[in-house]
């Protein structure tokens, strides 16, 4: 394997016939640089949808009012379908396998917020203490809200760090401070951040029931957000089915109505992403692989030409004693150095490619930093080397049983 006169002589084969090499190694190069190209591209889509799904929890279900689009029991359609506290009630007490719970009261007025001299106007969330679960809140400082916080009425605020930025100014902690949201004092209890970005960060989030009665709000909802805990995707969609038929029978509309309600099931939306990606990817692999076999035929076709080329040098070799090993494995091993170091090159420079692409996509798209990771480059180099030795295995086993006389009477 490491005989320095047989590497000699295989690189001064290749020198002698370089166009025949170049267009070789172009075949094999083209073959595993699409595959990387589409495997980093097939890695990017998949960031992407992983992105989309970042802010909110993926086990997740969430409800939106709408209005009725058929007529029910002698009613209308064009009801609109205002969802109550007795609605999150029945649904949490009454919908198995819920981990997490929350409502979101919509306050229908521009509030402005006040610490002192500094004013800004931001979104207000009124919600219960499960809402940091689905929207994947990270407290800093200071706590969330919690159910004391609910059943006491207590004028209590969490601030997205830019909103602590824009009305403290780093002056002082804002913890224990009291701002007015519309003129309503709220004590300041912690800070938070999210994943979910920029936007995210400029956000206050109060107890529902306290927004309830500051502003006006009766026992009126906007949305139902909960969480599945570890269950399984036949399980969630069942959940999905029981809180829709709930509100059905509690707000008397066509549970067929696709009007009523709107219902999101996040599990089930990545889920099929999912398969979506995978189908990519196989199909990925597929096209990947069905060019380098392309390749791999191109350079068989190659050294069988080698060896017709170099019949009589063969026959000369056999009756100079070489075994019939020996010649088999100058061919493969001429094969093997082809497209290991054509493949290479391929790989070296789709990985370019993937890295200059990465660069200039956006960052929050559904297109996200194309990629291959080190077991998709393992399993590539062990391609490499695979597709190396087939391609020269047949060339090489005519090569080795050649007979020497037979050999040497080729013209």
């Amino acid at each position: 394997m490491f005989d320095l006169d047989t590497w000699q002589e295989i690189l001064d084969t290749i020198r002698s016939n370089k166009l025949r090499s170049v267009l070789t190694a172009f075949s094999v190069a083209w073959g595993i640089f699409m595959l990387i190209v589409l495997l980093g591209s097939g890695q990017g889509l998949a960031n992407g949808v992983e992105y989309q799904f970042r802010d909110d929890a993926i086990n997740s279900i969430w409800v939106f009012s709408g209005q009725t689009s058929t007529p029910y029991k002698g009613m209308k359609p064009g009801r609109r379908i205002q969802m109550t506290n007795d609605d999150h009630d029945d649904i949490e007490h009454g919908v198995e396998g819920i981990d997490h719970i929350t409502s979101r009261y919509v306050i229908n007025a521009t509030l402005q917020v006040r610490y002192r001299s500094e004013t800004g106007s931001f979104d207000v969330r009124a919600v219960h203490p499960g809402h940091q679960f689905v929207e994947k809140t990270i407290i800093t400082e200071g706590r969330f809200l919690n159910d004391r916080d609910i059943q006491e009425y207590r004028k209590v605020a969490v601030l997205g760090t830019k909103v602590a930025d824009a009305l403290f100014k780093g002056k002082e902690p804002p913890l224990e401070k009291e701002i007015e949201i519309n003129g309503v004092a709220f004590k300041v209890v912690g800070l938070f951040t999210d994943v979910g970005g920029e936007n995210e960060l400029e956000k206050i989030y109060l107890p529902i029931s306290t927004a309830q009665r500051a502003f006006g709000g009766a026992n009126r909802i906007a949305q139902i957000m909960m969480t599945t805990g570890d269950a399984a995707l036949a399980q969630t969609q069942a959940m999905a089915k029981d809180v829709h038929q709930r509100l059905a029978d509690r707000h008397t509309f066509d549970v067929e109505d696709p009007r009523a309600v709107f219902i999101r099931n996040n599990y089930e939306n990545f889920q099929r992403f999912i398969q979506v990606t995978g189908a990519i990817r196989l199909f990925v692999w597929v096209v990947g692989f069905g060019t380098i076999l392309a390749g791999v035929v191109g350079v068989s076709n190659i050294m069988m030409i080698a060896v017709r080329e170099r019949t009589r040098e063969i026959g000369v070799r056999r009756a100079l004693g070489a075994t019939p090993w020996s010649v088999v494995s100058l061919i493969l091993k001429e094969s093997i150095l082809i497209t290991s170091v054509a493949g290479y090159a391929g790989l070296l420079l789709g990985l370019v490619t993937l890295q200059i692409g990465a660069s200039l996509l956006p960052k929050d798209g559904f297109f996200i930093n194309p990629e291959v990771d080190l077991g998709v480059a393992i399993q590539a180099t062990v391609l490499l080397i695979v597709a190396g030795a087939a391609a020269g295995y047949f060339p090489a086993r005519r090569a080795g049983r050649l007979r020497p006389v037979e050999a040497l009477r080729n013209e």
